[in-house]
């Protein structure tokens, strides 16, 4: 007689205590990366994606998960300014105030946003439609004064024209500056062959 092994069937991946879903997606990175530490700022990109943002309780997590001093894990969460402690509004507006953008007008730009808006940078306005964020400098000092609305850098800004940009972006539209939106004048095939 032919022994015969049992059947297995396949089981369900453990669900997260919590029952989110969303940790799954966190914890596929933490298993792409095989747990390494110095996975730590994709994790939490990752992290915030799925959550919008890092609670005290997803950085706990992931410094368990990476066997990391949670005092690490919030050093690295609050070191760079795409990261975000709290929940963000439905568009952001983070405004460079490196020393080439606060020489040409960036604290201006500051102050027209919370005078229009009512919140000081690092806040979301009470429906939740706008963050202002502003970070120590963006890199890209030759464009001074620089904003970035929803991910999109608009340079040598002004207080009227990110004014603007915001208005439209909540409206609904692109949010690019006047100069960035308006038409370039075509130049015609004859201008070319001169």
């Amino acid at each position: 007689m032919v022994a015969t092994k049992p059947r297995t069937t396949a089981k369900a991946p453990p669900e997260h205590p919590s029952g989110d879903p969303r940790f799954a997606l966190i914890d596929r990175t933490l298993k792409r990366l095989r747990f390494q530490q110095d996975a730590l700022i994709e994790v939490l990109h990752t992290a915030q994606e799925a959550f919008g943002f890092l609670d005290e309780d997803l950085l706990i997590y992931v410094a368990r998960q990476l066997k990391l001093p949670l005092s690490w894990v919030y050093g690295v969460a609050t070191f760079y300014h795409f990261f975000s402690l709290k929940p963000q509004g439905e568009h952001n507006c983070i405004v460079c105030m490196g020393t080439a953008c606060y020489v040409k007008r960036a604290a201006e730009i500051v102050s027209a946003l919370q005078a229009h808006y009512g919140i000081e940078p690092g806040k979301t306005t009470p429906d939740g439609k706008l963050s202002l964020l502003s970070a120590r400098c963006l890199g890209s000092c030759g464009l001074a004064p620089v904003i970035v609305l929803d991910g999109q850098v608009l340079g040598q800004e002004t207080p009227e024209s990110t004014l603007n940009a915001v208005q439209a972006r909540l409206s609904g539209g692109n949010g690019a500056s006047a100069a960035a939106a308006a038409p370039k004048s075509l130049v015609s095939m004859e201008e070319v062959d001169e």
